[in-house]
């Protein structure tokens, strides 16, 4: 038999002339009535016939033990006056009956599915119409708001980054407050309508692919306020679709305009070192990338060896419009709290398949001096080889990014930096530190490591636009290695990430079995904390086809050195297939429970992560 999620199960045997079975299923407020003929033979014909009231009652859909079974049963008994007790064979075949019966239901119920196994039943196209209209009317500025414009829908159901399966959405919608997302989630819900955020589109595993049903995308980009700043607690409030760069750009003006009157004077023109708000959000994704999406997809970035990633504390509380169109706020601004569950982590890196985050507090850091070095090795092995030391000596690293011999051309052709560099493996750091002597002495230090393990040429940035022209060069390194490809030449971007112990091995095998599959590709990596992406260059399906399967091969691999089959790039679409080997079918059969205890219509983000 089973429990199950949010209901109660009743099975009883009613004793009138007809004899049949009457299943009562409630859920949420309603009752469905299911009445099942009976066939054991007649002995009265009175009313008073006995009686067997079957209950299951549950909070996890689970099999449960033949005697556990039994207890949770409540059996009551009546007797007409000319009858004795009631045969122990008929409560054995009413009792059997009733366990069949309630399994077959229980297998052919949406709410009574195992978790590993259900499959959610969305709207009919008729369904998604109505959902569309009901749009219409409730936004008054529905132009604005509510679009099914074509390519609209292309736009957002497709990527030009990654190469997986586009899907179109049947429309889109543009929130402008939680309420808005709430009024969305209701009518979602009302028609059972998939539902996919959507933000900044740079993600790279097709997390907010439409659903092949059809449904709606929740596009974010009227939500990009920053609401508020506290300097003294060093956090800051925003909207989801807020991007890190303009973020950072505001903390910077921030404090630097001085107002007289109808005039605004910037301060920098008279005092060029005045420094804003000296706080910064550290996390440093794609270009583009918001904060709704990197909080949904558990990014990182370049900043990753020093200030870890989004799954670590850098977003304090977020408020959520769940699938229930409740809104919750996971937690109070307090730096710390052992208050419960960490409910703000169930968010991060679920890709909105458990709600829409509509306003997030994240942690800021302080503002340090930093400048940029670079340095070439003999081979890809000896470069990461080198940066273990560089951890180990406990100097002010802030990042430390690998990039191939392939990628340094790619600079070369179209980077911003005049210089052209050794077409070798090579190792861009990133040195912070309190002053202007720190960074030398770091960089005296990382200098003669690097020496140690054939390092040459070693560069110091000059000053602070030298320093940002060399690590613009490295955070454009996607769009760099698709120029290099040619004209025609697509690339399949993936990401793993393995113990730092055990990235020259993986980098070796990879470049070999890249080779040996006669592929281009550029390889670039934040090596400081074991995370490597490869950039697979194509022009044919038939390329395409061999660059997939070396994807599949260099997963393969970074689960066998007990590393993950995504560093910062998230499941989307594109990884799901690898959950059950890197975390075990347990694991992802706890995913899938809280999934459907949250979101039990299966409408959030469907077929992503899990």
């Amino acid at each position: 038999m089973f429990t199950f999620v949010r209901g109660r199960l009743e099975l009883a045997l009613l004793g009138d002339a007809r004899r049949f079975f009457s299943l009562n299923w409630h859920s949420h407020g309603a009752v469905a009535s299911s009445r099942i003929p009976w066939h054991a033979k007649a002995g009265s014909n009175s009313s008073s016939t006995p009686v067997l009231r079957v209950a299951v009652d549950g909070a996890f859909l689970q099999r449960v033990h033949a005697s556990q079974q039994s207890r949770s049963f409540a059996t009551a008994t009546a007797h007409s006056s000319g009858r004795g007790p009631t045969p122990t064979s008929l409560f054995f075949f009413i009792s059997l009956a009733s366990g069949l019966v309630g399994y077959g239901l229980a297998k052919s119920s949406l709410f009574l599915q195992s978790p590993g196994t259900n499959t959610p039943e969305f709207g009919s196209p008729k369904d998604i119409q109505r959902a569309i209209e009901e749009l219409k009317t409730v936004f008054p500025e529905a132009e604005e708001k509510v679009s099914t414009d074509p390519d609209d829908l292309e736009t957002h159901g497709f990527s030009p980054n990654d190469h997986h399966p586009g899907v179109k959405h049947s429309v889109v919608v543009y929130p402008e407050s939680t309420e808005d997302v709430v009024k969305i989630v209701k009518i979602a819900t009302k028609y059972r309508v998939p539902l996919t955020p959507y933000s900044g589109a740079t993600s790279l595993e097709g997390q907010y692919r439409g659903h092949a049903t059809g449904g709606i995308c929740v596009d974010m980009a009227n939500m990009d306020r920053i609401i508020t700043i506290n300097e003294k607690d060093s956090d800051l409030v925003c909207q989801p679709g807020a991007r890190w760069m303009d973020i950072n750009e505001t903390l910077k003006e921030k404090g630097r305009i001085c107002y007289l009157g109808f005039f605004q004077i910037k301060l920098t023109k008279f005092l060029p070192a005045f420094p804003g708000i000296p706080l910064f959000f550290p996390i440093d994704p794609a270009p583009g990338a918001t904060i709704g999406g990197m909080l949904s997809t558990g990014c990182s970035g370049t900043n990753a060896v020093r200030y870890g990633t989004a799954k670590g504390e850098w977003f304090l509380n977020a408020t959520v419009v769940l699938p229930s169109g409740e809104v919750i706020k996971t937690r109070r601004r307090s730096r710390k709290s052992s208050a419960g569950f960490d409910t703000t982590k169930l968010f991060i890196g679920a890709e909105g398949t458990l709600g829409i985050i509509t306003e997030v507090t994240i942690r800021l850091a302080p503002v340090l001096p930093t400048t940029v070095a670079l340095v070439h090795f003999p081979n890809v092995q000896k470069a990461t080889e080198a940066v273990g030391e560089v951890l180990q000596a406990g100097v002010g690293i802030q990042c430390v990014e690998l990039v191939d011999d392939i990628f340094v051309s790619a600079i070369n052709k179209f980077g911003m930096s005049s210089r052209k560099y050794p077409e070798k493996d090579s190792l861009f750091f990133k040195f912070q530190g309190p002053t202007t002597t720190s960074l030398k002495e770091t960089a005296a230090i990382v200098k003669k490591i690097t020496e140690k393990y054939g390092g040459t040429g070693f560069r110091l940035a000059k000053n602070d636009t030298e320093a940002e022209e060399l690590w613009s060069d490295r955070k454009n390194a996607h769009y760099f290695g698709l120029a290099i490809g040619g004209e025609g030449a697509s690339g399949w971007p993936t990401d793993v990430c393995v113990p730092v112990s055990k990235l020259p091995e993986l980098i070796f095998e990879t470049k070999k079995d890249l080779a040996e599959s006669g592929l281009m590709a550029t390889m670039v990596g934040h090596v400081g904390d074991g995370n490597f992406h490869a950039l697979i260059l194509f022009k044919t399906e038939e390329e395409k086809k061999r660059a997939k399967e070396a994807v599949k091969r260099m997963v393969k691999r970074a689960i066998e050195l007990d590393g993950t089959c995504t560093g910062e790039h998230g499941v989307g679409i594109g990884k799901k297939e690898y959950l059950n080997e890197e975390l075990g079918e347990g694991t992802v059969k706890l995913m899938k429970t809280i999934k459907n205890a949250i979101d039990p219509l299966g409408i959030f983000n469907p077929g992503k992560v899990k």
